[in-house]
């Protein structure tokens, strides 16, 4: 499977409203998150008239509101709702940090059945965990007014701005990387980690699984979701482990590869989006044709004999005797 910006692995997208008080620092805040594709302030759930910012600040009933669009795929409306609750005090009404008004008010504006299901068990949950009723609105969108240009992303505009929010939180997305980097780093080693997630290739002839043909199936060393068998692999001279074929299609994501002067087609495991290695057609054309050329350092192997442990027991029966 090619990816590209239609590829249903990858893009889902949703669309969700957040009022959280003064909508420069909600923007701010959702923009840093991978996965939030765009952001964009403006007055929602108010009467049905586009307002301006001055009518806002004097009681026209819109909300000072962020729209978020997100690819479900990469961050889930959980997340985003437990990002938002780190910002807001979900007990104050029509209030948040030194602002006060109508406008300032907390809502969660959904566009969906299936969003309105999520977000109502989120809230229930926090209400039980708080002990009290949440002063957060959930309501449908009724409507929404994109904001005069100049309040569009408006503290990278003026990153001395007023904020209620505290900065630190505006790079938390970055914290969370550096120590999801350490973390995963410690677990896989370096080699591993610099060819999934930076794309490196280990040395040829260098690697554990080069010249090895026990029996099993080899999952990315990353997420362990399965991704070829040993009844598809063989010895291609190449200097890298060689299959003719993934487990099944929609393991593997294939994306064009320009690097090195070179066009080529790479290939990510498709859940845990690991680069694995490249894939060429100059496999065995009894099996295909086709080559997956795959570091071993992108690849965990589990022996035939320990996948039913190890949760791959379905599998077993695709391996050739």
């Amino acid at each position: 499977m090619i990816y590209n910006s239609k590829s249903i692995l990858y893009i889902k997208m949703k669309t969700i409203y957040f009022a959280g008080g003064c909508f420069w620092g909600v923007e701010k805040f959702f923009n840093q998150f991978d996965g939030v594709k765009e952001t964009k302030v403006g007055y929602a759930n108010g009467p049905n008239k586009a307002p301006t910012y001055e009518e806002v600040c004097t009681n026209s009933g819109h909300a000072e509101t962020v729209k978020v669009e997100y690819n479900e795929n990469v961050i889930n409306l959980i997340q985003l709702l437990e990002y938002y609750f780190m910002i807001i005090d979900p007990l104050s009404v029509n209030k948040q940090g030194n602002d006060v008004g109508i406008q300032y008010r907390t809502g969660i504006y959904y566009t969906s059945q299936d969003q309105l299901d999520i977000i109502k068990n989120f809230c229930e949950n926090k209400e039980k965990k708080i002990g009290k009723k949440l002063a957060v609105e959930i309501l449908p969108l009724k409507n929404f007014f994109p904001a005069e240009e100049h309040h569009q992303m408006y503290l990278d505009k003026n990153p001395f701005g007023y904020c209620h929010i505290p900065k630190k939180l505006f790079k938390l997305n970055q914290e969370k990387k550096k120590l999801n980097e350490k973390k995963l780093r410690n677990k896989i080693g370096d080699l591993a980690y610099e060819v999934t997630q930076n794309a490196a290739t280990e040395k040829p002839y260098s690697g554990k699984y080069d010249n090895f043909f026990e029996k099993g199936i080899y999952v990315d060393i990353v997420s362990g979701e399965p991704l070829f068998i040993s009844s598809d692999k063989f010895n291609s001279g190449c200097g890298w482990p060689a299959f003719s074929k993934p487990i099944k299609k929609e393991a593997l994501i294939e994306k064009k590869d320009l690097s090195h002067l070179m066009v080529r087609t790479e290939v990510r495991s498709s859940k845990g989006n690991s680069h694995l290695g490249h894939v060429f057609d100059d496999g065995p054309k009894d099996k295909g044709g086709l080559r997956y050329c795959i570091n071993s350092a992108a690849l965990k192997f589990i022996p035939l004999e320990n996948m039913e442990k190890e949760g791959y027991g379905e599998y077993k029966a695709l391996i050739a005797n």
